[in-house]
């Protein structure tokens, strides 16, 4: 076994379509866009969004336009949104299209908040429209795992959860529909790089801590669009059951604290 290095996963320079571009350069740009916002998904050709692609190739539309085509379409939503827990979702954009993960609770807080109140496509305008989005991409560079090198702003942990993320080249995001950082950002916990055939790299020592999950459910067939604001205290220990038993029943996460003795 051996660990993910920053070779693997990058393999080459962050790509930029630049003026006076060939069709070659522009296919190598559509493909990694693909690649970089589906997660490595195979992607079949009727899969491809033909209009979106000639919108790039005719100039109507940037670099960052194209991801967020391909970011508001029907596949990206039924890959990420419909068949994944609300935190995988929100995980993923991060890595999609900042290329990083989240770094606190407060900021997956923040991202549940804007589509509880925006929905799906405020909280993905709300990555491709950020300041960060813009200094670290611009218009026309696609989007890539740029976390795995030292970045201003970022921490080292930022680092290491984006390895957990990524998991290898052979991987892609949709075969696992379930959070993997919920755990140590939550709980502010480091999270140990670990040899890609081992697991998901969440394994942790400190089990001590408590929190309160507050989150909305749905309070009976009877009335399907009601919910009530409920709140729960775990041991970390019962986070990752916890938040998989409320996303199943239909209840949306708002929040989870460290309580504090």
């Amino acid at each position: 076994m051996s660990i993910l290095t920053a070779s693997d996963i990058l393999g080459t320079e962050p790509l930029e379509l630049r003026p006076n571009y060939t069709e070659d350069d522009l296919q190598q740009i559509i493909r990694a866009v693909y690649r970089q916002v589906l997660g490595n998904q195979h992607l079949m050709e009727g899969d491809r969004l033909s209009s979106a692609e000639a919108q790039l190739r005719n100039g109507d539309i940037t670099v960052r336009g194209f991801v967020r085509a391909v970011a508001q379409s029907s596949l990206y939503q039924s890959l990420f949104f419909h068949s994944a827990s609300q935190y995988r979702f929100i995980e993923l954009s991060f890595k999609h299209f900042l290329g990083r993960p989240p770094q606190s609770q407060e900021e997956v807080s923040e991202h549940v908040q804007i589509y509880n109140e925006g929905g799906y496509e405020a909280e993905i305008n709300s990555y491709l429209d950020s300041d960060e989005y813009a200094q670290s991409f611009g218009e026309n560079i696609v989007p890539y795992p740029r976390s795995i090198r030292s970045v201003v702003g970022l921490t080292n942990e930022t680092f290491n959860r984006t390895f957990s993320l990524l998991r290898g080249p052979a991987n892609n995001d949709s075969s696992n529909n379930n959070a993997r950082l919920i755990s140590s950002i939550a709980a502010n916990l480091a999270t140990p790089i670990k040899p890609i055939a081992v697991g998901n790299g969440a394994n942790y020592d400190n089990t001590g801590k408590r929190f309160r999950i507050a989150f909305s459910s749905k309070q009976g067939a009877a009335r399907i669009n009601k919910f009530s604001c409920q709140e729960r205290v775990i041991s970390y220990d019962q986070m990752s059951k916890t938040v998989q038993s409320i996303h199943k029943s239909g209840g949306t996460i708002l929040k989870i604290t460290e309580v504090v003795s």
